[in-house]
């Protein structure tokens, strides 16, 4: 009865979230000209005078009066009045659905959490089933529709934002297609809820049951389910193939492999718990002496490869919480069914209930009350022991092949930041674009996301770090000749935060460019127009080939996000700007010749320093210059003084002498007045986690 009244709860809180959606404004169309006038803009710097020339003509020809960008331009705002989100399915399927690369570094971000001190196995099992305890606890503030409203930040603050990615946050998976994977959410009243999570210890998947006789387990139960699950995976005599490494391999290929596994019935309902499960907790063996954050990063977005942990995932599931033997903690999400935020938010709620409360180990009626966990059996020929060889080995490959530095910058954070009056986000993308332009010589098209959250169903657009403003500045701090004064460097920088300021301002309304052109092209290609010119030229193919690809995921916790780069050629730059540090983590290639993260780091946090002293002697400069303007005032005023009792004045002349201060005073009010308004709303910072509660 229980549950039947709970189903009728979520269905009328269902209708309610769809009406709350609904209240959400559209995301808006763009202008045509307004779009393509900012794209010429965004790659003019970016392109040779004759590839410029070429593209500017294929755009002029695109925009024309009766064009094709015009009748394009008018069935993506006739789709815009017909679904909730014109760009949703288009920016899904080219984003994530359509890539075929393999989730692991390429796609999935992992959160890094703060390094755990097990003095004893069981240490990193309580931590486990406090984690899951809190997990479950979160999952149902999400069925019963009592999440807080998220509110916008920063840039107009206080909009309320769309919560629709938290409810896939347990119930969708990723599922693996030979061209195109499908994102599934489990939303059918007919199915059962799923009331189980998978637990991976030693390559082996096991369900663990957390409903029992219509009861939640507490973390005592859990604790005791989780102790069974370790014996049973130490069990040599029952270990079974590494079937999670599959899933490690590119989507095609994994796709191809599930087809095999299928096969068999045994296969077929060990896959169906795994994609209809809560979640996975991943019981990892310990890796090794050195556990650096770098390290630590590193083990949470590959799991060290076949020889370590890399065959205890499965990664078509969003959340997989990993707990290591050694301390090593931290949650890999698969990207497409929600962004940073949303994963963000939820594990500061796990972690923050850690830290706020002991572990509830009570007393359970009793252990023998508790069936065992079930492991999942799998029928494996010759055929599939051989895609698992093969998928452990390009695993191994990519385990060798990421370089990623996660660096702590102490030199100062956003506090320093908000005291130029400047944007933290802006301040620091211009760094990074110092770093990249030190490092390589030439700017490059540079992703950041911008949340779209402020309408109906909406995620990210693009803000092009990569601005002509941006470019003026890096080159002439790079190539700063004596003739550049200090005074006109500040001006630079300044042009270039306001210019960074202004794109993000765009990305975050709706009107930003690359949504846009994604629609159009892709409302070409279903009216089978063909490839236009437009999306063929090399300034397109240029324009969408991240070099950079950057994210802020701040957290009011200690703990750090990372991810692979996009393009082979590439670096992955994510930030996390705290009050006095800010965490960077760095990823690029090995195999590429033209990328060392090492050496962006260095240049990175060089041109942090560079910058900072630039404020500092301009503020300093500035400081001086009005205390010299204040002497000049004090000595005016006494030999005025002086004059004053030397010579007697007609009462015209004191009533105007009386009028200079008053003057000056009205004018310094104002300026300070001016400055208040451009200060960034502050947010919360970052309270350190190193210990949490294993009583």
């Amino acid at each position: 009865l229980k549950m039947f009244l709970r189903k009728l709860v979520m269905r009328s809180e269902s209708f309610s979230s769809r009406h709350v959606l609904q209240a959400l404004p559209k995301l808006p169309v763009p202008n045509l000209k307004d779009t393509l006038d900012r794209y010429l803009r965004c790659m003019k710097h970016l392109l040779t005078e004759e590839q410029f020339n070429k593209t500017q003509n294929i755009v002029m020809q695109f925009g024309a009066p009766g064009g094709v960008g015009e009748l394009l331009q008018s069935k993506l705002t006739e789709r815009s009045e017909n679904v909730a989100n014109w760009v949703y399915d288009y920016w899904l399927n080219d984003m994530y659905l359509n890539n075929r690369l393999a989730l692991p570094v390429n796609s999935s971000p992992a959160m890094v959490f703060p390094q755990q001190n097990f003095m004893a196995p069981i240490d990193s099992l309580r931590f486990a089933a406090h984690l899951i305890s809190g997990a479950l606890e979160y999952k149902t503030h999400l069925d019963d529709r009592d999440l807080p409203v998220d509110y916008a930040r920063g840039q107009l603050a206080g909009t309320r934002l769309c919560m629709e990615q938290y409810y896939r946050l347990f119930t969708s998976y990723r599922l693996p297609g030979p061209e195109r994977d499908t994102l599934v959410a489990q939303e059918s009243s007919v199915m059962p809820e799923p009331e189980h999570i998978i637990v991976a210890c030693k390559n082996q998947f096991f369900v663990l049951d957390v409903m029992i006789n219509f009861r939640q387990l507490n973390q005592r139960d859990l604790l005791t389910q989780l102790e069974k699950i370790v014996k049973m995976a130490d069990n040599e005599e029952e270990q079974l193939p590494p079937i999670g490494l599959l899933t490690s391999d590119g989507r095609t290929e994994w796709a191809e492999s599930r087809s095999v596994l299928m096969r068999e019935s045994t296969n077929r309902d060990s896959l169906d718990m795994i994609e209809r499960c809560l979640c996975l907790v991943c019981l990892d063996d310990a890796s090794g002496p050195e556990l650096s954050d770098t390290k630590r990063a590193m083990l949470m977005l590959h799991g060290g490869g076949l020889t370590k942990n890399g065959g205890n995932r499965w990664y078509d599931k969003p959340m997989q919480f990993i707990v290591g033997a050694d301390g090593c903690c931290g949650v890999v999400c698969e990207h497409s069914a929600f962004e940073g935020i949303v994963l963000v938010q939820c594990t500061e709620y796990l972690l923050k209930c850690m830290i706020g409360s002991p572990s509830k180990l009570v007393r359970a009626a009793s252990v023998s009350e508790l069936p065992a966990p079930r492991r999942l059996r799998w029928k494996c020929t010759p055929e599939i022991h051989k895609l698992i060889t093969s998928a452990a080995d390009k695993l191994q490959r990519m385990v060798k092949n990421l370089d990623i530095n996660v660096h702590k910058f102490h030199d100062y954070g956003k506090g320093f930041i908000k005291k130029q009056k400047m944007s933290p986000d802006a301040y620091i993308q211009l760094a990074l674009q110092l770093g990249f332009y030190r490092c390589h010589g030439r700017p490059v098209s540079t992703y950041e996301s911008a949340s779209l959250r402020r309408f109906q169903q909406g995620r990210v657009d693009n803000i092009r770090s990569a601005t002509p403003e941006a470019f003026a500045f890096v080159k002439a701090m790079t190539e700063r000749k004596n003739s550049t004064s200090d005074t006109e460097m500040m001006e630079l920088l300044k042009g270039a935060i306001t210019a960074q300021t202004s794109y993000t301002r765009l990305a975050i309304t709706g009107m930003a460019i690359d949504n846009h052109l994604l629609g159009l092209r892709e409302i070409a290609h279903e009216m089978k127009m063909g490839k236009l010119e437009m999306f063929k030229d090399e300034a397109y193919l240029i324009s969408n080939q991240f070099i950079l690809s950057t994210s802020q995921v701040p957290t009011t916790v200690e703990m750090f996000c990372c991810y692979g780069p996009v393009v082979p050629n590439g670096y992955g730059a994510c930030y996390n700007p705290q009050s006095d540090h800010i965490i960077f983590s760095v990823s690029s290639f090995h195999e590429s010749e033209q990328t060392c993260s090492a050496e962006f780091v260095k240049c990175l946090v060089q041109g942090l320093r560079d910058v900072r002293d630039l404020c500092n002697k301009c503020n300093a400069d500035c400081a001086a210059t009005e205390e010299r303007k204040g002497q000049t005032q004090k000595a005016h005023t006494q030999t005025e003084t002086k004059w004053e009792e030397k010579s007697p004045q007609r009462p015209s002349d004191l009533t105007k002498n009386k009028q200079t201060v008053p003057q000056v005073l009205v004018k310094t009010t104002d300026q300070s007045s001016v400055e208040a308004q451009t200060q960034t709303l502050p947010h919360g910072e970052a309270q350190p986690l190193s210990k949490i509660s294993k009583s």
